[in-house]
């Protein structure tokens, strides 16, 4: 079945992409678009987050290597700097707030057995003291060091509140591993699981395989790429 798929595609294809098009249509978000769909942003910046590109150029330079791949990957639009950074800037932040909304309640039924592995407080996140890390060179408003920007989930994650919208797609791809995880019966911690899809993002070996397959733990460590509540 996933022959011939990428792991991001076969990863991608375990969220509700036809909720997020009925959301995108909601807001007008496509209205008036000619060639970089709603869509075609959320997979770029999904594909930013997986793989730990460092800024709008690296995403550019990585994506359009790939060339008629990009088709494969669900990216229909053509894929520049500008046009991410318009997007990321002029689009209707709700779109993103609502489908990780919608994420958020699939990961909340798929652990609902196992409050320790995630813990959800009806719609946010319970833990205060969680962090997402961030690029810097993407974020430079959450800069909490020379080289380091993060935000804390309880400041992030209130549906009243004007988020960017590549913010909320971060947290989105975080769940998205999360339910993945899950739904594979993955022992792995997320960790783990985020480290290897950075690395086998474009090739063509079935997911459960490519995550199955793998024994490694990392050390304890205080530089991660995750959601911390995620840890196991």
């Amino acid at each position: 079945m996933n022959q011939g798929r990428t792991v991001f595609s076969q990863l991608i294809a375990h969220l509700p992409d036809r909720l997020f098009r009925r959301i995108v249509l909601r807001y007008g978000g496509d209205h008036r678009v000619r060639s970089f769909s709603c869509w075609d942003q959320f997979l770029c910046m999904t594909f930013a987050q997986l793989t730990y590109r460092e800024s709008l150029r690296d995403i550019e330079a990585c994506l359009r290597a790939l060339g008629d791949g990009l088709y494969h990957l669900g990216i229909r639009g053509r894929v520049s700097r500008s046009t991410l950074a318009d997007a990321n800037e002029e689009r209707d932040w709700r779109i993103y707030a609502a489908f990780a909304q919608k994420v958020i309640a699939v990961a909340r039924r798929l652990y609902a057995d196992d409050p320790l592995d995630l813990e959800l407080d009806q719609t946010v996140y319970a833990l205060d003291s969680s962090t997402i890390e961030l690029c810097l060179s993407l974020f430079p408003w959450a800069q909490v060091g020379r080289d380091r920007s993060s935000v804390k989930l309880h400041t992030l994650l209130d549906p009243q509140g004007s988020i960017p919208a590549n913010l909320w797609i971060a947290v989105t791809t975080d769940l998205l591993v999360a339910i993945v995880r899950k739904r594979l019966g993955i022992e792995l911690d997320l960790y783990t699981i985020l480290q290897v899809l950075s690395v086998y993002a474009f090739e063509k070996t079935p997911l459960p395989q490519v995550l199955s397959a793998v024994r490694y733990t990392p050390p304890n460590s205080d530089i991660h790429n995750q959601l911390s509540l995620f840890d196991l």
